[in-house]
């Protein structure tokens, strides 16, 4: 299967939207505004996904970088967020659905434990609306949603 499908073309633009965030299951998700930039870049070779997002009003941001190895059949991605990942980065890898879903697994250290697992879902849906969905996974393999951002073209 050619995991280095990505449709863009229909991604590319300005969004705008809701960011929910998620710090505990028991707990309501801290909702605020999104917006996000997809562009094509190093001549068409990769995508970015830039955003931006609030807690408690400080603001964030975060950027992905999606790539395909086509030699190798490989779907790749950094990831880097201002809340969630601070000062690192996350190499990523992943594959593309047959519906267009886009979902990339990462890993980060919870020292004195074993490491935790990310997964970053790029969700396209109709009428010009995309989703980023991310969950935190236990050492076990759970997975907990962390953050649903929504976005809807801007409109000009």
């Amino acid at each position: 299967m050619d995991t280095c499908r990505i449709d863009v073309a229909n991604l590319a633009g300005q969004w705008v939207g809701t960011n929910r965030l998620w710090l505990s299951p028991k707990e309501p998700a801290r909702e605020s505004p999104t917006e996000a930039r997809v562009a094509l870049v190093a001549q068409g070779q990769f995508v970015t996904i830039h955003y931006t997002w609030a807690d408690e009003g400080a603001p964030q941001d975060g950027l992905l970088i999606i790539g395909c190895q086509r030699k190798l059949n490989a779907m790749k991605a950094v990831w880097v967020d201002s809340w969630h990942y601070q000062d690192r980065f996350m190499l990523c890898e992943g594959t593309v659905g047959a519906s267009g879903l886009i979902s990339f697994k990462g890993s980060y250290a919870a020292p004195p434990g074993p490491d935790w697992g990310w997964r970053i879902d790029i969700e396209p849906e109709r009428r010009g609306k995309f989703r980023i969905v991310m969950h935190n996974v236990s050492p076990d393999g759970k997975a907990e949603l962390a953050v649903e951002a929504s976005y809807a073209r801007q409109l000009r």
